[in-house]
């Protein structure tokens, strides 16, 4: 179709600053264009210089105005910022909610800064494969951060998260954030704990309990996950969190874990990608194995063999 992006060309031109070819080749991303890999390999290159911030926490704990207030403090820093504002859970939106986002409108004129707004359309497994995609073309246009926001607090977040070199969770008081992080098991993947909207009765015992839950596990050899404190509305603590993301940056780099991260998830990516290749290509052969292992007359065993070894 004569309508339809090349992406080669929109490539050239996303690598150019054209931030339009940019959108539309992240519309081919989120659309899980077949065409896509044909640049893939044209990326790869230019990729890997960019920093990946994770930010996840439950809805309320202001995330948008963090992230409007990281926005702020790396641009004074000279770096050019992107945001992927991730929407992991809703299958009604057609697009993550934008309203919520209001507050980095400031920033919808700088163009050394770029925002997109991603959705699941109710599927995570298509999401979790397109973000990975999505990095590589905004590190390959030459932005130096990239901030990752999701939604919420829970495993589909935890997931899209997990794909940044740092993750910082947030939290907020009256929420029973605390606990709500423990039983989603997010203090095992935060590099970082940020107790916003500090101005609050109850921020210190919200410091408290993270304190005491941390006290129980282990911590990683090397780096110990601090705990800050910020008012993001009025700027309170953004330095130190600037700081503390610096150093955990340094950290990865000099111990090696950025390569050891990198390396574990492009091993997921690969698994992820091979998985939905064989269902793909399996589907109507399965409703036949199906019946067969429903109706006694082959056991589940014998019909993933059968599977393996067609492909």
């Amino acid at each position: 179709m004569a309508d339809t992006p090349d992406p080669k060309t929109e490539l050239d031109r996303a690598l150019a600053g054209d931030v339009r070819a940019l959108a539309r080749l992240l519309s081919l991303v989120e659309d899980d264009s077949p065409r896509m890999r044909e640049v893939v390999r044209d990326l790869l290159p230019k990729t890997g210089q960019a920093r990946i911030i994770g930010l996840t926490g439950a809805p309320g704990v202001g995330k948008s105005t963090m992230t409007g207030a990281l926005i702020a403090a790396e641009r004074a820093a000279g770096r050019r910022v992107a945001v992927l504002a991730v929407d992991p859970t809703s299958p009604f939106t057609g697009g993550a909610l934008l309203g919520d986002r209001i507050r980095m409108q400031e920033h919808a004129t700088d163009e050394a800064v770029f925002i997109r707004s991603m959705a699941s359309r109710g599927h995570l497994g298509g999401l979790a494969a397109a973000t990975p995609q999505a990095i590589r073309v905004l590190d390959a246009a030459g932005f130096e951060l990239i901030i990752i926001e999701t939604v919420g607090v829970g495993q589909a977040e935890v997931a899209i998260a997990s794909l940044a070199d740092s993750v910082a969770v947030l939290l907020a008081p009256g929420m029973g954030d605390a606990i709500q992080a423990a039983k989603a098991g997010i203090l095992e993947v935060a590099d970082l704990f940020v107790v916003n909207k500090a101005d609050k009765p109850d921020a210190q015992q919200v410091v408290r309990d993270l304190r005491n839950m941390l006290a129980l596990g282990t911590a990683e050899k090397g780096w110990k996950a601090p705990i800050i404190t910020t008012t993001a509305t009025t700027g309170e603590g953004i330095a130190e969190l600037v700081t503390r993301l610096d150093d955990h940056w340094a950290w990865l780099r000099e111990s090696g874990e950025l390569q050891r991260r990198r390396r574990a998830r492009a091993r997921e990516e690969i698994t992820a990608l091979a998985f939905a290749a064989l269902r793909d290509h399996m589907d109507n052969r399965v409703d036949e194995l199906a019946a067969r292992v429903a109706d006694g007359t082959l056991d589940p065993f014998e019909a993933a063999d059968e599977i393996l070894a067609r492909h």
